[in-house]
């Protein structure tokens, strides 16, 4: 599993790469922000910051679920990573939820935050890091521009640097956030065969979630309590 987190005001950030036994991978990430020198720990060393943090350790067959084992099985002779999004229409009930968790906020002084936990992609291989813990492809937040959590193919997020491309389309160019996540989520993301979605939100509380799959669980809470929640266009 990989996680990250980021305030926007200090630039403040870190991230968990490759966990098998953290329960929560993003208190790990929130701990390595405040209490740890680096910004992204791996492994082994990752679980034992945690360890030594009193955050919860678990077996690893604690995340075992049905649901996921059977869609693993499906595709384990394939030789393919498969995304949690549209991973097929056989099975709607279980392929429709998401693997990744990503969450952007905004208070009422204005700072910014993002956050993302994974699993990463189904019938990845071993050792295999998406973007989520990496500052600036999945994760990033910049009180300057925006937050964005993104989700997806991550090798694709990765290599577009993509939640940074955000930040500095709204930073540099001008644009708004719904322009910028807008563009490089449906046009540069698909140029380097990637799919998938990110969340962005601004300092002015404007936002926009696109997405480039059948559908992606999305909403958003108003400092008045009002939500909206949506799965498809």
């Amino acid at each position: 599993m990989d996680a990250a987190v980021m305030d926007g005001k200090t630039l403040s950030a870190g991230a968990v790469a490759g966990v098998r036994k953290i329960k929560n991978p993003i208190e790990a990430a929130v701990a390595v922000m405040r209490c740890c020198q680096g910004v992204l720990l791996a492994g082994e060393g990752a679980e034992q910051f945690a360890a030594e943090q009193g955050l919860k350790i678990v077996k690893q067959t604690y995340f075992i679920t049905a649901g996921r084992r059977r869609q693993l099985q499906r595709i384990r002779n394939s030789h393919t990573m498969q995304l949690d999004h549209d991973s097929g229409t056989d099975h709607p009930a279980e392929d429709t939820e998401l693997g990744t968790v990503g969450a952007v906020a905004l208070d009422q002084y204005g700072n910014l935050a993002a956050g993302t936990s994974t699993g990463g992609l189904v019938n990845k291989r071993f050792g295999r890091i998406g973007d989520s813990p990496i500052i600036g492809a999945g994760t990033y937040a910049d009180n300057g521009s925006v937050a964005v959590s993104a989700t997806g193919t991550g090798e694709s997020f990765i290599r577009s640097v993509c939640a940074h491309e955000i930040a500095a389309r709204v930073k540099y160019c001008g644009f708004s956030v719904g322009r910028a996540a807008t563009e490089v989520t449906k046009t540069v993301i698909p140029a380097l065969g990637g799919r998938g979605g990110v969340i962005a939100l601004d300092h002015a509380g404007r936002f926009a979630m696109p997405y480039v799959t059948r559908g992606m669980y999305r909403g958003l809470i108003r400092s008045n309590g009002q939500s909206q929640v949506w799965v498809f266009d």
